[in-house]
């Protein structure tokens, strides 16, 4: 008999507890306050985090969904811009040389800056494409 009481009061116990989707919507609610201060890479590491945390809560993981790949894009569109400027400035560098023999190592700088670039605008253009479907 008193096992039986023991069980019950465990079962109405665990019963009562908060599930994962309740836990969970804190930390959404965190994650879109980030995310609206533009505070993209703590967004996406309190994304990955709640991932880890609360597998089972769907309902909150297909929410902040949305905001991982607004972040994302913003992100990749924020280091798209820096890399565009040490292109530029790298260009201005190479085209003040002259007819003078460009230093190689001006030229690999800027072959690199430019895959970068050109990487990250594949980057936004698949996230696009993900947003959009």
């Amino acid at each position: 008999m008193k096992k039986l009481i023991v069980i019950f009061a465990v079962m109405a116990c665990v019963a009562c507890g908060q599930t994962d989707e309740e836990r969970a919507a804190k930390t959404v609610v965190r994650i879109e306050t980030l995310y609206n201060n533009k505070e993209y890479r703590q967004a996406l590491d309190s994304i990955k985090a709640l991932r880890e945390r609360y597998p089972k809560a769907i309902n909150a993981r297909k929410k902040v969904l949305d905001i991982w790949q607004k972040a994302s894009l913003k992100m990749t569109q924020e280091d798209i811009a820096h890399t565009d400027s040490a292109l530029q400035a790298v260009q201005q560098q190479i085209t003040r040389h002259g007819t003078r023999i460009i230093p190689t190592a001006l030229r690999i700088k800027r072959d690199s800056l430019q895959i970068r670039y050109d990487v990250l605008c594949g980057t936004v253009r698949v996230i696009r494409k993900r947003i959009e479907n």
